[in-house]
């Protein structure tokens, strides 16, 4: 935690922010903000018929949760930005897990670009011996798995979850036969995506998505842990392209279709509100990390049914609503619950959120 404060105090200085610029509009088409400018276009929660006092509801909640940063899109333009204590729309924060979907994302570009197969062995990209589990055990470890958190790893090994030294990843189960929030075989897909492009996570990550829809941010090294820093603006930016399934405007940013609906949809039966490195409502039942036995119910009961999310420590959140045309991110300190990917707080929230919303 002492090098996520340095790093956190450090970023603001790693690279340029620009300042806020907004117009306030009211049409109902799909708006992307300009690359190169801090231009975006805003709608007015009257003009959606939000209530006012229903969003000062939904601010107090978050002021209560040691929130930072709150942005409401609707069809791409802002129609809530509010930034809580010191923090700006300039200020840098970490996604924490949330970043995980980034790299969902980032995988499937490189398998579009004939670069990666996720169906390939791990071995094929990392090497044999990347685990301390068997060679037959180790060689049913595709990508795919890494992906959907199904290596068969063992997460509750002494080492801990975030180790990733092979003396750290022992065999538990056949790949496919268990699903475990895992973070150790997650973090390894950056080095699968170096050892297939030849190019390092930072600059195929800035090449293939962050410089093409005008994010800013870095991944940085925190402990065993790859974790991406941005500004609030730059989160919103990223769930627009995944509202818009990959699409940045008129411009193709990614067009494997099948890749995207698995990455938004269950990847495997043992927890289907599970993606690829995503979260998923509305699927009925859900098992969360640490544990091994499912919920009945939808993740986030108060969300609608067909929101994905992707979510970190420490509650930050980036939601996607396709039925509503809706990104909703929130980024801040533990709102109480941190330990779980989809906490307490986030059907909390939900619940301010549909009296708003009105859906």
């Amino acid at each position: 935690m002492r090098s996520l404060n340095l790093l956190l105090l450090l970023l603001p200085f790693l690279f340029v922010q620009c300042k806020k610029e907004t117009a306030v509009v009211s049409t109902a088409s799909m708006y992307f903000p300009p690359i190169g400018n801090a231009g975006w276009e805003t709608t007015t929660p009257a003009s959606l018929g939000w209530s006012e006092a229903a969003l000062n509801d939904v601010y107090s909640l978050l002021e209560q949760k040691k929130t930072k940063a709150f942005i409401i899109l609707k069809n791409g333009r802002i129609v809530s930005e509010k930034y809580f204590g010191s923090f700006t729309t300039d200020s840098s924060w970490y996604w924490a897990s949330a970043g995980k979907t980034l790299t969902a994302f980032l995988v499937g570009i490189a398998q579009q670009e004939g670069k990666i197969n996720i169906d390939a062995r791990t071995s094929q990209y990392l090497g044999t011996g990347w685990t301390a589990a068997p060679l037959a055990k180790e060689n049913l470890i595709t990508v795919r798995h890494q992906l959907s958190m199904t290596s068969g790893l063992d997460d509750m090994a002494a080492t801990g979850a975030d180790c990733t030294l092979p003396s750290c990843l022992q065999y538990k189960a056949d790949a496919g036969t268990r699903w475990s929030y895992h973070n150790a075989p997650y973090t390894l897909l950056e080095k699968v995506v170096e050892a297939a492009t030849g190019t390092s996570y930072n600059a195929y990550f800035q090449q293939k998505i962050r410089d093409r829809i005008g994010m800013n941010g870095l991944w940085v090294k925190v402990d065993n842990n790859n974790v991406y820093f941005s500004t609030p603006r730059s989160m919103a930016r990223f769930g627009l392209l995944m509202l818009n399934k990959g699409k940045w405007n008129s411009t193709s940013i990614f067009s494997d279709t099948t890749y995207f609906n698995n990455l938004v949809n269950s990847s495997q039966t043992l927890n289907p509100s599970y993606g690829y490195l995503t979260w998923l409502n509305g699927k009925g039942s859900y098992m969360m990390p640490t544990l091994q036995f499912s919920f009945n119910g939808n993740l986030v009961p108060n969300a609608p049914t067909d929101m994905y999310a992707a979510l970190g420590k420490n509650d930050q959140k980036l939601y996607v609503v396709p039925s509503q045309q809706l990104v909703i991110i929130r980024m801040g300190e533990s709102a109480g619950n941190s330990m779980l990917a989809a906490s307490t707080f986030d059907n909390e929230l939900w619940g301010k959120l549909k009296t708003l919303l009105k859906y």
